[in-house]
């Protein structure tokens, strides 16, 4: 079954008996047990399972090529599972420009829990291979990176995690599949923010990881989800299943304005850099001609302007929204920086801007009144 038709079909049929196209949403919080008093061979507290979740697991599991899903009521919930799946004194090799929020939840949560990570540059492949120790057990790989798109090549740092019995995840929120397939390039896992493109739509909330193989330590994972509890609703599952089955199509959309937009801005005399891995002079732009079939929506960009007058810059939109977050219809954008803090490394000059469905044409007129 080809990708767009898995988009639409998959799940569908997943503990739904009812003749309707769309499966209904099954608010219920508990069910009926069965007279013998067993409980393994259904849904017992939503808590643990709920036919929307499952639905929503099968089809992500099938359109990431993956064998099992755990869904989960943010992206950070995900992380938080994921990583705690590890043993306290573990090491976890992190890209020094990893997502600020993971980047919080590692230090301000994880290390106290022991948690033991280490941040190199994840896109100079030796990097990585040269902090591996013995007490490695997790490689993170984040491509393109968030907010700098530095590209890593994601089937060498699998391969060398392998040769030292290592698992590897990679975040694949901004491609998506629709551009990238991480367990097709040796990851063991894939893990979502799905509130962004997933959703599309600026209107929920929701993380999940997809597993290569449903092994003792994805069902870690699962213990995580069900006993933490951090699950995502039955109405937001529903919403998710419904919001994927455009996925192809509205990223085939973000792809195509990102890169006339991205045209637009390499040409403009005020723009210093532009960071996306379309563009032939991007550093990274070999490795993710190999490993993408199409560059995503997000491109980040430096003024020749002080952190002040960026922030001027955004604030004059008329029609791009200043708002954090990305991935839906609408085209966002906002100085990094400013969002994520003082500890921030991100240049103060970085505009982060989520292309969306707009007319590229619209997109284009309203940046450039903003630059003049």
């Amino acid at each position: 079954m080809k990708f767009e038709t898995q988009c639409i079909h998959a799940g569908l049929d997943v503990e739904n008996d009812t003749p309707a196209i769309v499966p209904p949403i099954s608010p219920s919080t508990i069910y009926e047990i069965a007279s013998d008093g067993d409980t393994d061979k259904g849904f017992l507290y939503s808590r643990l399972g709920n036919p929307n979740r499952l639905q929503l697991e099968t089809l992500l599991a099938a359109i990431e090529r993956g064998k099992a899903c755990a869904a989960f009521a943010s992206g950070l919930a995900a992380s938080a599972a994921l990583l705690q799946a590890l043993d306290p004194g573990d090491e976890v090799i992190f890209p020094d420009d990893i997502y600020s929020g993971n980047r919080n939840l590692i230090n301000g949560i994880l290390k106290r829990w022991g948690l033991r990570p280490v941040f190199v540059r994840m896109s100079e492949s030796g990097e990585a291979k040269n902090a591996i120790t013995p007490k490695t057990k997790l490689i993170w790989i984040e491509s393109p990176s968030n907010p700098m798109l530095r590209i890593t090549d994601i089937r060498s740092i699998c391969n060398i995690a392998r040769e030292k019995g290592i698992r590897t995840v990679v975040d694949n929120t901004w491609p998506t599949p629709v551009n990238q397939l991480p367990l097709e390039l040796g990851a063991d896992f894939v893990i979502h923010s799905t509130t962004k493109y997933f959703g599309g739509h600026s209107d929920l909330l929701g993380g999940a990881v997809i597993a290569a193989e449903n092994d003792a330590f994805f069902e870690r994972i699962r213990y995580n989800q069900q006993l933490g509890g951090g699950v995502p609703s039955a109405f937001d599952c529903w919403m998710l299943n419904r919001s994927i089955r455009t996925l192809p199509c509205r990223m085939g959309v973000h792809n195509t304005n990102a890169e006339k937009v991205a045209g637009f801005l390499v040409n403009h005399p005020k723009i210093e850099k532009v960071l996306w891995p379309g563009i032939e002079s991007h550093e990274g732009h070999a490795i993710a001609k190999e490993q993408m079939c199409g560059f995503g929506g997000m491109i980040s960009f430096l003024l020749k302007e002080s952190g002040e007058s960026t922030q001027k810059a955004v604030s004059r939109a008329k029609l791009i929204k200043h708002a954090t977050s990305l991935g839906g219809v609408e085209s966002t954008w906002e100085r990094r920086r400013a969002t994520e803090g003082e500890a921030s490394e991100t240049p103060e000059n970085l505009i982060r801007l989520s292309v969306g469905l707009e007319h590229a044409d619209d997109i284009i007129e309203d940046i450039e009144q903003c630059l003049r």
